[in-house]
């Protein structure tokens, strides 16, 4: 499954997928229309730390966001590169498990 996440095809699809989006900066500051310039100087580097399993997640930002009556909710924001990479298995699970949800069922995809 690792190599099918890894996938140049599948990792591009997650970079339009995260950049699209566009989100919040995380922990480092990062935002999507940064992303580009990123990768290409550190795409392989990551791609060979996920592979030798050292990549290690950034620390999420956590941001409150009002509610009604003066009450707030945490959310919390992973960095661009998080994001990025969490698309790209996101896709491949979703290839994979969709196939046997049953056609009626539509909570939580």
């Amino acid at each position: 499954m690792i190599e099918k996440v890894l996938h140049a095809k599948n990792l591009t699809k997650a970079y339009h997928q995260v950049v699209s989006n566009k989100g919040a900066a995380g922990i480092d500051r990062m935002r999507t229309d940064q992303l580009g310039d990123y990768l290409k100087q550190n795409r392989s580097r990551i791609i060979l730390d996920v592979l030798n399993l050292k990549y290690l997640p950034q620390p999420i930002k956590g941001v409150e966001i009002p509610k009604g009556k003066g009450k707030t909710r945490l959310l919390g924001v992973p960095t661009v590169v998080d994001r990025w990479l969490q698309q790209a298995v996101s896709q491949q699970l979703a290839a994979k498990f969709e196939l046997t949800f049953e056609p009626e069922s539509y909570g939580f995809r």
